[in-house]
């Protein structure tokens, strides 16, 4: 086995453990350590390491077709992955699809469609939004610098505005963030791109690396309302709060808004490479046959774990699932937050379903300690923006026993760090 040395340093890791085994909600290493995983691969494997339908549908995918480049033919897979996903869209006008690898190369490709169907070329993103890596969403990526920090020039106009989060904001408090944050985009639009130039809007529907954050339930309507008088798109990157981590297929239907274009990946196929975009027909059609492609794009084998993954997430009830473990880890966070030991340190609860995020106050400094003391006890468990916050992402399929055991390490886990301030 090659030695570590030989991967590239840039690859930061949480631990130096080499994982050989991953079943359910439990990883297993080399060392012959067990973890509960509240990770979940940053958000993929929703339905647990390894499911046995998912499994067994790329295993039986391998032995047909592994691969046929999209600019060539249709498979199979492809269209099969279509038709399951249509009746989950968030709305009726979402019906044409685009499939790609990764979550950055969706986002592009989302930014392609919108430049493209618009004829401009301005993209306004939110301040701590988390987008991706390669040189056209490191530009669109501010939840942190080390990002695209010593890569440029990056990807011109993309433009920025404040997400509705109050910690990044730094508002009296009492302060209406919703009508701050508008009148910041419309400030924007005034004074540095102007709405002739701006192809598209790109929004979290929950802030995820820079925080775990749902917005009001006015902003994104009223951020539409904004692009629809102006015929500036609006670009919903689901990327991570897609497919059930949020209690519902898909945040955008915690609002009341309809994107233009949606971006898909993370969860779509449970660890297989796979991502996607949605738009309208209209849309998608103004992009001339060959304008779209990519050697890997809408993979076979990774389609039918896709189609896997949307009929685990009915025949098992995810969903109903979701919320039952949602309430049960909700319910100790916030009687944490409540308790005399720990409530000084905690600044907020918050998140939707299984994206759950936990805010420690400035001072306290101590989510790293937290999360390296769950670590000795069992659990993985990942910090998050440039905030002292905690997230937690466990499996959706995490049974009742599992997330007892969990819960129960993270809080004894904040009680000792706390107790040691």
């Amino acid at each position: 086995m090659a030695d570590p040395v030989h991967i590239a340093r840039g690859v930061g890791r949480l631990t130096q453990y080499t994982f050989t085994e991953g079943k359910g909600s439990y990883l297993f290493t080399k060392e012959g350590k067990k973890f509960l995983d509240f990770t979940s691969g940053i958000g993929v494997t929703n339905l647990g390491h390894c499911h046995p339908a998912v499994t067994k549908r790329a295993q039986e995918q391998c032995g047909k077709i592994t691969h046929l480049q999209v600019n060539i033919g249709y498979h199979e897979p492809y269209l099969q992955l279509i038709e399951k996903l249509i009746p989950k869209m968030p709305h009726k006008s979402l019906d044409t699809f685009f499939f790609w690898n990764s979550g950055s190369e969706a986002v592009e490709a989302a930014v392609k469609l919108a430049r493209h169907a618009t004829g401009r070329q301005n993209i306004v993103v939110m301040q701590g939004s988390y987008h991706g890596r390669t040189m056209g969403t490191m530009a669109m990526t501010r939840s942190k610098t080390i990002y695209g920090e010593g890569y440029g020039p990056l990807m011109p106009g993309v433009f920025a505005t404040p997400f509705p989060y109050d910690t990044q904001c730094k508002l009296p408090e009492g302060t209406n963030l919703t009508d701050f944050c508008i009148d910041q985009f419309e400030m924007l639009l005034q004074q540095q791109t102007a709405p002739r130039d701006t192809a598209a809007v790109i929004i979290e529907p929950v802030l995820g690396e820079g925080g775990y954050v749902a917005p009001p339930a006015d902003f994104l309507p009223r951020m539409q309302k904004i692009c629809n008088s102006h015929g500036i798109l609006l670009i919903l990157d689901e990327v991570q709060s897609g497919f059930g981590r949020t209690g519902k297929y898909f945040a955008t239907s915690y609002f009341d808004v309809i994107p233009d274009i949606m971006v898909m990946a993370k969860g779509i196929a449970n660890g297989f490479p796979l991502s996607g975009i949605v738009s309208r027909k209209e849309l998608m059609d103004k992009q001339a046959p060959g304008s779209m492609g990519g050697t890997y794009a809408g993979n076979a084998v990774a389609c039918a774990a896709g189609i896997a993954c949307a009929e685990v997430m009915d025949d098992e009830k995810i969903l109903e699932n979701v919320q039952a473990r949602s309430n049960e880890m909700f319910s100790m966070l916030k009687r944490l937050q409540q308790e005399a030991a720990t409530s000084k340190y905690i600044k907020d609860v918050r998140g939707l379903g299984l994206m759950i995020g936990l805010e420690f106050k400035a001072s306290a400094k101590i989510a790293g300690q937290v999360q390296a003391k769950c670590m000795e006890k069992g659990l993985l468990i990942l910090t998050t923006s440039i905030f002292d916050t905690l997230r937690f992402i466990p499996p959706l399929t995490i049974s009742q026993t599992e997330m007892a055991e969990g819960c129960a390490i993270i809080k004894q886990s904040i009680e000792e760090v706390c107790k040691a301030l």
